[in-house]
């Protein structure tokens, strides 16, 4: 009789659920829900919100799925400058919020997984979406910076084809998981590049007990271009300052220790490649991460220092033997290296390097060259080549300059001018002494006056 009666009890439980399921599918997916959703998530981004279909999503559990989503495009006015064409809006096939059904049971909501399938996030988008937020800031009374209520983030957030399109037309697709812990702080994470220049690169991060004076500290390993890339990373709070407000979010300065192996130059700079070969490299690097500030504020904070060393080199665009034995410009051809070492020090998008030290058979090279966010190359390294047996070292100093994409090195000003004189007096061995001569009294005569002349703004004279 007890078990009759239990059957009955469970039969017209699930009877009952089913109608609930039943009642709140059809109440999620009714024209009028779907439409005041749309209008509230509007207002909330500032640009136009379009949902294809509000439903529950059974797979693989119960959860609120919503397809053929579509924000923007932004629209920001400016009447200081002409209406430019909307950019592309950002969209999303499937998304699907699982709540913490244990939560639920117990009269709290929470959100346990994010499910994201094929969207599409066009930089000019999120760029446009970012102006609107802005705008709106600047209009409304500001809200206190504070940071997101770990109780409202989700347990996991799982991406699969999620394409980010760079304003010149490049996508890059990945598929990404991420679990949180309860502090809300990452416990995995992980990025598997699907389509792009960086194709097939895959990352890890691993939460890892804090080592002393760090709050926080995770384990990175990267495979890309053939090799990988590993290190630890912390992050440490910084103190308060006398005065802020008691609800301004915490700063943290994070640091780094990475070691790359056996990893192929040219995956790193696609789509140039100014230079191909096996990079060994340890970089230590550090940034500030100030809530309140933003993420430029982040990405200008950032610094890093790497020593490397690159196996097999090749630098493709300047052929350095014919410039040392033309003098004058070089721009297309290569250079094959044996070795090729130094150091590269970054400043949010600037970059230098230094101490430069290249030998390939007959040629050695040492010097300094500066990489602007621009992408454009500054900079002195000195060429030696030696001529054959019995023939002495024939060697000139050059200036780099062009881009990354399309780089070049030509004789200084001064040098050039010595070059000349050098040749008319004496054919061959005179032309390289007459353009080191004439360097240093370029060099020297800007002493003299004050000058900066052609030395690049980034670095002192490179060492010979």
């Amino acid at each position: 009789m007890r078990r009759k009666i239990w059957l009955i009890a469970g039969v017209s439980g699930l009877l009952l659920a089913a109608a609930g399921a039943a009642g709140l599918s059809h109440w999620l997916g009714s024209d009028d829900f779907r439409l005041r959703v749309q209008a509230l998530a509007s207002d909330a981004v500032g640009a136009p919100v379009a949902m294809q279909r509000i439903h529950l999503d059974f797979r693989p559990w119960p959860a609120v799925g919503i397809d053929g989503l579509v924000i923007g495009p932004a629209v920001v006015e400016n009447p200081r400058q002409k209406p430019r064409p909307a950019p592309a809006p950002v969209t999303v096939g499937r998304l699907a919020l699982q709540p913490d059904y244990a939560a639920l049971l117990g009269g709290r909501f929470r959100l346990a997984i994010l499910h994201v399938d094929d969207a599409v996030l066009p930089q000019g988008a999120l760029l446009a979406l970012s102006a609107v937020t802005r705008q709106r800031e600047a209009t409304d009374t500001p809200a206190p910076d504070t940071l997101p209520d770990a109780a409202l983030l989700p347990r996991e957030v799982r991406l699969q084809r999620l394409s980010w399109i760079s304003l010149e037309g490049v996508r890059h697709t990945v598929d990404a998981d991420l679990a949180l812990s309860p502090d809300g702080w990452p416990q995995q994470a992980g990025v598997q590049v699907l389509e792009g220049p960086y194709r097939q690169t895959r990352l890890e991060l691993e939460r890892q007990a804090a080592a002393e004076g760090a709050s926080h500290a995770w384990q990175l390993s990267a495979r890309i271009g053939g090799g990988t890339v590993s290190g630890p990373l912390r992050w440490t709070p910084v103190p308060i300052e006398a005065g802020a407000p008691a609800d301004r979010p915490p700063v943290w300065q994070v640091q780094g220790d990475l070691v790359t192996r056996q990893v192929e130059v040219s995956a790193l700079t696609v789509p140039s490649r100014t230079l191909s070969g096996r990079l060994q490299a340890t970089t230590a690097l550090s940034a500030r991460v100030d809530p309140a500030a933003g993420t430029e504020a982040l990405l200008r904070s950032l610094r890093t220092q790497t020593r490397f060393q690159i196996d097999g080199a090749v630098l493709h665009g300047v052929d350095l033997a014919r410039a040392v034995t033309t003098v004058g410009l070089s721009r297309g051809g290569e250079t094959p290296l044996d070795t090729l070492a130094g150091q590269v020090n970054t400043r949010g998008a600037a970059i230098e390097l230094q101490n430069l030290v290249a030998t390939s058979g007959v040629l050695a090279a040492t010097g300094d060259v500066a990489i602007s966010p621009a992408r454009a190359l500054s900079g002195r390294v000195r060429v030696d080549m030696t001529r054959g047996a019995g023939s002495g070292t024939l060697g000139v100093p050059l200036a780099v300059g062009g881009t990354l994409d399309d780089p070049s090195v030509t004789l200084t000003r001064s040098a050039l001018l010595g070059a000349a004189i050098g040749t008319a007096l004496m054919p061959g061995v005179g032309t390289s002494a007459g353009a080191n001569l004439g360097d240093r009294l370029g060099e020297g005569i800007k002493g003299l006056f004050g000058g900066s002349g052609e030395r690049s703004p980034q670095r002192a004279e490179p060492r010979r």
